[in-house]
């Protein structure tokens, strides 16, 4: 029996036990499960795909938000414990990215290793002190939101839209700007990273530096596109997504 407790970390857009490898995704910072909404239509129907859902928005607006992002992730690990007898596999963006390695590594020292890791656009652990700090005033905050994806723009110009979201990436910001990443012990599963070519916020030799975030196999696929690439490099990205499931 599935606990409601583990379960409100996770949102099921296909799941069913005849998917024997489910992938799972991290949003960015701020972000919603939603983001991944249309994902199976591009993926394999013998895979399930599923999305972590952070506290302090969609359906856990009153769930206190993490203390850090480690923190997320033995949450988030626990939360996962009773899908490890399937091949799982994580993927995350930006923010998304580290809390997804992060997982990952505690699968793994509990001996259920994922399958593959899938980051994108985000700097591996031991190059994120030159990091541009995240955290500041709201409008600062909003500023550097709409810098990074013009679409948001309009969002935040609503009040009562801002007033939702704004605290949930505030807290967001405020976990990555204080975790401090460092070296950590490799992964034995394969590492797939992702990345749009005109990203601000990371560059393809950056990304680079996830391969020594494992002891096995490491790819790049570099796509056309700003932070946000993945929306409008959906079709390519989930080709390349559907080569790790298989």
């Amino acid at each position: 029996m599935k606990s409601s407790a583990k379960e409100r970390w996770i949102r099921r857009f296909r799941d069913d036990d005849g998917c024997g490898t489910k992938l799972v995704c991290f949003p960015h910072a701020g972000g919603w499960t939603s983001a991944y909404g249309s994902w199976p239509l591009g993926l394999p129907a013998d895979s399930g795909v599923l999305a972590v859902r952070y506290p302090g928005r969609e359906d856990r607006l009153n769930d206190p938000f993490a203390s850090d992002l480690e923190a997320l992730a033995d949450d988030i690990a626990d939360a996962l414990e009773e899908l490890t007898r399937y091949r799982l596999v994580l993927f995350g963006h930006s923010m998304g990215a580290s809390v997804a390695h992060e997982v990952a590594l505690r699968l793994q020292k509990r001996g259920s290793p994922p399958a593959a890791l899938c980051v994108s656009g985000r700097r591996p652990p031991h190059v994120l002190d030159a990091q541009r700090r995240l955290f500041g005033t709201d409008e600062e905050i909003i500023e550097g939101l709409v810098r990074m994806d013009g679409s948001r723009a309009a969002v935040f110009a609503e009040p009562d839209l801002r007033e939702i979201l704004l605290p949930a990436v505030r807290a967001d910001f405020r976990l990555v700007d204080e975790y401090l990443g460092g070296h950590r012990p490799p992964l034995d599963c394969p590492v797939y990273g992702y990345t749009g070519d005109a990203d601000p916020e990371v560059t393809p030799e950056q990304m680079r530096g996830w391969a020594d975030m494992t002891s096995g196999a490491f790819r790049l696929r570099v796509l056309p596109g700003g932070h946000f690439y993945l929306r409008a490099e959906e079709a390519a990205l989930l080709a390349d997504i559907r080569r790790v499931l298989g």
